[in-house]
C-alpha cells in the first residue's frame, strides 16, 4: 500500500497542472502560464492561453508563433525582458490565422528601453532588438487588442506580409525615452522608436491607438490596403508613407491615413522616396487630420533621400500619383523654422495631388512646393 507521502507526491502534478489551467480535449476553460518555460508547452494544449506575469529572460523571445489557429492569448500583469545584447533580435514573436492577442485590464507589456537608449537608436552604440514586437504573416482575422506597452528599446511593431489583420485600442507609450540619459549626449534618450512599421502586407488596419514616441506613429514603407484611423500620434515624426525605393518591395497603394491627431511631433503627413530608385506610391489619403505644434513639415512630399536624410535633390524612378489631402488641418510649432509645405518632386514623377480644405499655419520659413504648378496649398 502506498504511503500518504507517495499517493501526495502522485497527485501533486495533476492538481498543479489543473490550477494552470491545463485542459483536456473538448474543455474550453483557459490555461495559464506563469513562468516563461511554461510558454510554448502551453501554446501546444491550448486555445485559451493566458500569459500572467511573465519575465522573458536575457537572450530569450517571447515567441507565441506556434499558437494554434483560432488561439486566443491574453496578458495578465506585467510582462518584463531580460537585456539581450543583440540587434538582430526580437524580443516578441507572432504568426498564425485567427490569432487573438488582448490585454486584460491594467496588464503591462514593459519592454525594458532603459537598458538600451543611448540617443542612437538603430545607428549604432548600444546594439537593439530590432523590432519588439515583430510579427510575420498574422492573417485570416487575426487581432492585437488592449495592449499597454511602454519602454520598447527602438522599433515597436514590424507588421510584415500579413493579411486580414486588424490592430486596436492599443496604448503605445515610450514617453520614458523623451528624456536625457547619461548615454545620450544631452540627446532624447530613445531613439528611431516607430509605433508601427508596415510592409508587404494587405488588408491592415490599424485603429482607435495611442502612440507617444520618438520617430513615425506609423510608416507604410510596401503594401496594399492599409488603413490608420483614430490614432493620436504625440512626440514623433507623423504619419508616414516611406521611405520608398531600394528595398526588395516598393509599391505602397491604396493607402489610408484618417480622423487622426498628430501632436508635438516633427511632420504631419508625410511621403518620401529614396533617391535613384524606383517604385510606385498611389492612392494615398489623408483625410481629417488635426496636427498641433508640428516643428519640421506640415505637408511633406520628398523624392531626395539617401542613407536617411535628405539631399535637395529629386529624383523621378518612384512614381507618385493619386494623393488626396482632405480636411488636413493645424499648426505649426514657434521658434522652430517649420515649414507649413514641403513638397519636392522629381521630373515628371508626381501627377494628381488634390488638396480640400488644407489648412497648415504658423510655419515661421517660407513653404516651398515645385508640385503642383499652382503651388502649394
Amino acid at each position: 500500500m502506498r504511503s500518504f507521502t507517495q499517493v501526495l507526491s502522485f497527485l501533486l502534478p495533476a492538481v498543479s497542472a489543473a490550477v494552470a489551467g491545463k485542459k483536456g480535449p473538448g474543455d474550453n476553460s483557459e490555461c495559464v502560464a506563469t513562468e516563461y518555460s511554461q510558454v510554448v508547452p502551453t501554446l501546444a494544449a491550448c486555445t485559451n492561453v493566458v500569459l500572467r506575469d511573465i519575465a522573458v529572460p536575457s537572450n530569450s523571445a517571447l515567441d507565441l508563433t506556434s499558437a494554434k489557429d483560432n488561439s486566443v492569448i491574453t496578458f495578465e500583469g506585467t510582462t518584463t525582458f531580460g537585456f539581450t545584447n543583440s540587434s538582430s533580435f526580437n524580443p516578441i514573436l507572432l504568426s498564425g490565422n485567427n490569432i487573438t492577442i488582448t490585454g486584460a485590464p491594467g496588464s503591462v507589456i514593459d519592454g525594458n528601453g532603459q537598458l538600451y537608449w543611448d540617443g542612437l537608436g538603430s545607428n549604432g552604440g548600444v546594439p537593439k532588438p530590432d523590432h519588439f514586437v515583430y510579427i510575420k504573416k498574422l492573417n485570416k482575422g487575426s487581432v492585437i487588442e488592449n495592449l499597454h506597452i511602454r519602454n520598447w528599446p527602438v522599433h515597436c511593431f514590424s507588421i510584415n506580409s500579413c493579411s486580414d489583420l486588424t490592430i486596436r485600442n492599443l496604448f503605445l507609450d515610450n514617453s520614458a525615452g523623451n528624456a536625457p540619459n547619461n548615454r545620450s549626449n544631452g540627446l532624447a534618450a530613445a531613439h528611431n522608436s516607430d509605433g508601427f512599421d508596415i510592409s508587404t502586407s494587405t488588408n491592415v488596419v490599424v485603429k482607435d491607438t495611442t502612440v507617444i514616441n520618438q520617430d513615425d506613429c506609423v510608416a507604410v514603407t510596401s503594401g496594399d490596403q492599409i488603413t490608420a484611423t483614430g490614432l493620436t500620434c504625440i512626440g514623433g515624426h507623423g504619419l508616414s508613407i516611406g521611405s520608398v525605393g531600394g528595398k526588395s518591395a516598393n509599391n505602397v497603394t491604396n493607402v489610408i491615413f484618417s480622423k487622426s491627431a498628430v501632436i508635438d511631433s516633427q511632420n504631419g503627413a508625410r511621403i518620401k522616396t529614396n533617391y535613384g530608385t524606383t517604385g510606385f506610391v498611389a492612392n494615398i489619403t489623408y483625410e481629417d487630420i488635426l496636427l498641433h505644434n508640428i516643428s519640421i513639415y506640415g505637408l511633406d512630399v520628398q523624392q531626395d533621400y539617401l542613407n536617411g536624410g535628405p539631399t535637395g535633390t529629386p529624383t523621378n524612378g518612384v512614381i507618385i500619383e493619386n494623393l488626396l489631402f482632405k480636411n488636413l488641418v493645424g499648426t505649426m510649432a514657434k521658434n522652430s523654422n517649420a515649414r507649413d509645405y514641403y513638397i519636392l518632386c522629381g521630373n515628371g514623377s508626381c501627377s494628381n495631388f488634390v488638396f480640400e480644405n488644407v489648412h497648415i499655419v504658423g510655419g515661421e520659413s517660407a513653404s516651398s512646393c515645385n508640385y503642383p504648378a499652382s503651388g502649394c496649398p
